[in-house]
């Protein structure tokens, strides 16, 4: 860290930092903010880049991976067509095998840190939301709890595993960092972990959770969080030609139904070359998107404009 400002005042150039709260030291940080204020007192140009909730992954039979999976009968079946998999899960003799191997044989995953993933996602859950404590609360095992529910919707059901920014199970970390004077939103993944991960949200998160339905600790102003997620970004990375509402500039704007703005759960489409997968999320409550001036999309479905261009670099 201490390099990077060092690199930041030499080069005279804005410096963008990426922070998340990690579960082997979970108050780090806090230091990287206190080296970001500090490096900004100096007159330099560092700004932390955080993500609007914990970055997680996904599990069920056709994401990447499944917690299934330390169970050798489950990996033998991995391989075999969707719909033959479901018949197979179906089998009671196959369920308890694997229920049983899930319990003698090493599992990566916790239960206390996995969630079945709700409709609309709660992307901050409770102890009591836990896969151990349902299951507890139902009178069964993990194990079992787990076998169950992967088979709810068809067998497209899906569980979710923070991994960063949920070290204490809460966001606490999180609104402390979008709250910093000198943070930005970002790191919304949008399909580079394609069968794994489904962060492009992060920007309704933003909105939906953090705005309006956080009640689990203070929420944060609306007008503040649509100021580092558009104007505030947009200078950081140089684009002083949009992120505000101005004459002159690009007219890029979002009309948005704040009070109907919902998330759905994740869902896996087959539609890359080969059939490969991809997560996408659909959301109610964007009612126009404008791209230069022009419609882009329309309640949320596209109107056939295209006329967004690559951005080489920044722009006066």
């Amino acid at each position: 860290m201490d390099t990077i400002l060092g690199m930041a005042e030499v080069s005279g150039r804005p410096l963008s930092i990426s922070i998340a709260q990690n579960n082997r030291t979970p108050d780090s940080y806090r230091t990287l903010l206190a080296k970001i204020s500090d490096a900004n007192a100096r007159g330099l140009q560092v700004k932390g880049q955080v993500a609007a909730r914990a970055i997680g992954i996904l599990l069920g039979h056709q994401a990447t991976m499944s917690p299934l999976n330390a169970s050798p009968t489950a990996r033998k079946l991995a391989g075999k067509p969707f719909a033959e998999r479901l018949d197979a899960y179906r089998d009671p003799v196959v369920r308890e095998t694997i229920i049983d191997e899930l319990g003698t044989h090493e599992n990566r995953w916790t239960w206390e840190r996995m969630f079945p993933l709700s409709d609309p996602p709660d992307y901050e859950p409770g102890p009591d939301q836990s896969v151990a404590a349902l299951a507890a609360a139902a009178g069964t095992t993990p194990q079992a709890f787990v076998y169950d529910h992967l088979m709810d919707a068809g067998g497209t059901a899906l569980l979710y595993v923070p991994v960063l920014n949920y070290a204490e199970g809460n966001l606490d970390a999180v609104r402390e960092m979008l709250d910093h004077d000198h943070t930005v939103v970002g790191l919304a993944d949008g399909g580079a972990h394609v069968g794994t991960i489904c962060d492009a949200s992060f920007p309704t998160t933003l909105l939906t959770h953090w705005a309006r339905d956080r009640d689990r600790g203070e929420r944060l102003g609306l007008s503040r969080l649509i100021a580092k997620q558009t104007s505030r970004t947009a200078a950081v990375v140089g684009l002083a030609d949009r992120g505000t509402l101005k004459p002159g500039l690009r007219a890029d704007v979002n009309v948005i139904d704040l009070d109907g703005l919902t998330l759905h759960p994740p869902m896996l489409q087959f539609d890359l070359p080969a059939g490969g997968k991809r997560l996408l999320q659909r959301v109610d409550g964007y009612l126009h998107t404008l791209v230069a001036g022009e419609e882009t999309y329309a309640n949320g479905e596209h109107t056939g404009a295209l006329p967004g261009r690559l951005v080489r670099g920044a722009r006066s």
